[in-house]
């Protein structure tokens, strides 16, 4: 009988093209009015960043760019526009318009997507990461969101029916830098308090300030946000050790930074489980780990069921004993002290809480009387054959959720 095991789903992009012929993807995103198309337009007219730029307006019957550079009626999907820059409105499919634009790369330096007011920017951000072709093409470069100082908090704090996302949300959850936009509209109190419920939902984004989307270009271009080794870059600062600890009906974002050592085998079956149970209520998560026995550190990042993670080559500076571990989850129906305990019981501990031979209960979908067989099986806690038809289990780390006393 073979112990089932979860399977941790890594993404690994093809390396078949050099980074630097691949194309950098900026995704533009925020709620209507928020200011996405004067960014946009800036950013075109600016001539400091020495870039061409392919648009692609993911948008739908909506006028992109701007009026005067798009006419409504244009049926072509490339069009010229200001400082030879090629603008294309996507009707279809994302991955088939990119294939296409890839045609003509000599053109462009870069592209940038323009998601319509409404869209979640899910799909977009992972059409870089399941499609076989578009990764070898283009690297994913960032999610800006921008968002409107006058309204964000009544759009933060809308309800929406069940099973219906909050877009505004959803926005501020995926982005790697926010633009808080139209601060003369809003006094210091009200961007304090702006600022302070975005960092619940995404604490790791940087947040910068400006009115009328005017922003120097190079905050926002080839700044490589998704880059693995950007995972280094993120604040700790922003982990406030202290959130209240409640199982959260909406969106909302655990942080953890807890020193020790992770035992490997058991962090990468938890969090495949994780990922295959949990998949579609995580938006965004990033962390920096210390795995026991290995002197560099372990960085990973994932959306949804994408995870990507690998030891860097980036050493640990400080002895083995004071390392910490950081991580930060960002989803919905997040239950706070399930997410630490579990990562606690991956810290490499002498202790486990059952010995062979012990009888205890295996959840398997229900909680079904077994018996410990094995302690640190192939890097699971625990090994249990189960009473009824000798079936053996893996109980990946020491919680309840796993295993129980009987």
């Amino acid at each position: 009988n073979h112990p089932k095991k979860s399977t941790l789903i890594y993404h690994t992009m093809k390396r078949k093209m050099e980074e630097t012929k691949k194309i950098p993807v900026t995704v533009l995103t925020g709620f209507l009015g928020s200011g996405k198309t004067t960014l946009l337009n800036h950013i075109l007219n600016d001539n400091t960043h020495g870039m061409k730029f392919a648009v692609i307006e993911n948008e739908f019957g909506e006028i992109g760019v701007d009026e005067k550079i798009i006419p409504e009626a244009v049926d072509e999907e490339v069009i010229e526009v200001m400082n030879g820059c090629i603008c294309c409105t996507v009707r279809g499919d994302l991955v088939e318009a990119l294939k296409r634009l890839h045609k003509r790369m000599d053109k462009f330096d870069g592209v940038i997507i323009e998601t319509t007011g409404l869209a979640d920017p899910a799909p977009v951000v992972q059409t870089f990461f399941v499609d076989e072709d578009i990764p070898t093409m283009y690297s994913l470069d960032s999610v800006i969101t921008v968002v409107d100082a006058k309204v964000i908090l009544d759009r933060l704090a809308e309800e929406k029916p069940e099973g219906v996302e909050n877009e505004a949300v959803e926005q501020v959850c995926f982005a790697d830098k926010i633009l808080l936009n139209k601060t003369d509209l809003a006094d210091e109190t009200k961007l304090k308090k702006i600022e302070g419920e975005v960092r619940k939902l995404n604490p790791t984004a940087p947040i910068l300030r400006c009115m009328h989307s005017n922003i120097t270009p190079k905050e926002l271009l080839n700044i490589r946000a998704f880059d693995l080794k950007r995972v280094l870059d993120f604040d700790p600062e922003f982990l406030d050790p202290d959130q209240e600890h409640e199982h959260d009906a909406t969106v909302s974002s655990v942080s953890c930074r807890i020193k020790g050592n992770v035992n490997q085998h058991m962090l990468s079956r938890w969090i495949g489980r994780l990922i295959q149970e949990d998949g579609a209520n995580l938006y965004r998560y990033k962390g920096i780990l210390a795995i026991k026995g290995v002197e560099e550190k372990f960085i990973f990042q994932g959306v949804g069921m994408l995870f990507d993670g690998n030891i860097s080559d980036m050493k640990w500076n400080v002895p083995e004993s004071e390392r910490e571990n950081i991580f930060v989850f960002i989803g919905k129906n997040l239950d706070h002290q399930w997410l630490r305990d579990c990562f606690e019981a991956c810290i490499v501990s002498d202790q486990l809480r059952f010995k062979v031979g012990d009888k205890v209960q295996a959840n398997i979908g229900e909680y079904t009387n077994g018996t410990i067989k094995k302690l640190w099986d192939d890097g699971n806690a625990y090994r249990i054959e189960l009473d009824a038809d000798k079936t053996n289990v893996y109980a990946p780390i020491d919680v309840d959720t796993y295993v129980k006393a009987r």
